[in-house]
């Protein structure tokens, strides 16, 4: 089996009582039903605790917010479990993020998570691309063959237009239209590559504020999202929204495997990037609490994908235009 992953993916360290977003903060952290029988089982103060802070949902078990923060979450910014039974007593959620695992069954693709402040830094540094290692193992292929070597090809030709001296609205337009043309393939239809010209002749005025009112329509975790969101405007887009369309596609583009629509997954990464853009700001902060809001939020991450089809907000036309500079007045 391959395993492919960041450079900096076995340097990556939780900072800990050092975060400024900790990760014991707004999440309602699920507990795998393991560690939620030792937690119940366990003897003490601690024990009594956990039991006390335990709480079970059609048959999934959480920690319950106190104050917007977990219950096992200390003032010195530290985990009172880790504290006080080590790492290896945490729940597989804590232990492993942000760290993200996608198995295709003869390969695996390692990752950080951008909801990870820590994790951001070395997201947007980006410098020492990925590195494969074969280890014994594997497991059975689910995935159509034919399909994931386009996927595979297609997500290196998507690599290498956000490497290119574009500007960056340009770039994600181009990263569209290959998303169009895949996606033809996919569908049996014509690999004919749309050119630029036919892309700036389609695209109508869009209003980013548009963009910004349909995410205000999504669960929203934090008072800060929300406020950030009506900051949006009109706004000449940074270099660093290249980094993180190079993480979304490196995250988001072969999943696409399952269902077989990437043209989704490409819109959903052009609107995510244009949209942090668009927001007052530090914009590595800004990206780091839309990862947070978005990306670990299961139901937001399907009503975007499904609104990239059937909000008239986030049509094609419109999401072209705010690329290409064409702003509704």
């Amino acid at each position: 089996m391959v395993i492919r992953k960041p450079s900096y993916y076995d340097t990556f360290r939780c900072i800990a009582g050092a975060c400024p977003d900790s990760c014991c903060h707004q999440w309602e952290v699920q507990v795998d039903a393991d560690a939620a029988r030792r937690y119940r089982a366990l003897s003490g103060p601690l024990g009594d605790a956990l039991r006390d802070a335990l709480r079970t949902e059609d048959g999934q078990a959480f920690m319950t917010l106190r104050e917007g923060k977990c219950p096992m979450w200390r003032a010195d910014g530290l985990c009172r479990i880790q504290a006080e039974l080590g790492e290896t007593a945490l729940c597989r959620v804590c232990r492993e993020f942000p760290r993200l695992r996608h198995d295709y069954g003869d390969f695996q693709e390692l990752m950080l998570e951008m909801s990870c402040p820590e994790a951001a830094k070395w997201i947007f540094l980006d410098a020492g691309g990925w590195v494969e290692a074969e280890i014994p193992g594997g497991s059975e292929v689910e995935y159509d063959r034919e399909d994931m070597a386009l996927l595979l090809s297609s997500r290196e030709r998507a690599m290498e237009l956000l490497d290119g001296e574009a500007l960056p609205g340009e770039t994600l337009a181009k990263l569209l239209l290959l998303g169009v043309q895949v996606q033809n393939v996919l569908d049996g239809g014509d690999p004919e590559e749309i050119q630029m010209e036919e892309a700036r002749a389609a695209a109508g005025p869009g209003d980013i504020r548009e963009v910004a009112g349909f995410f205000r329509g999504l669960e929203i975790l934090t008072p800060r999202w929300r406020a950030l969101l009506d900051t949006a405007a009109c706004r000449p887009l940074p270099r660093e929204v290249i980094p993180m369309a190079r993480y979304l596609v490196r995250r988001y583009w072969l999943q696409a495997v399952s269902d077989l629509d990437l043209y989704g997954r490409v819109k959903f990464i052009a609107l995510s990037a244009l949209l942090v853009g668009s927001l007052a700001g530090d914009f590595q902060s800004n990206a780091q609490l839309w990862s947070k809001e978005i990306e670990n939020d299961p139901e937001n991450l399907d009503a975007i994908l499904d609104g990239a089809y059937h909000s008239n907000a986030l049509t094609d036309s419109k999401l072209l235009g705010l690329l290409l500079g064409k702003q509704a007045l």
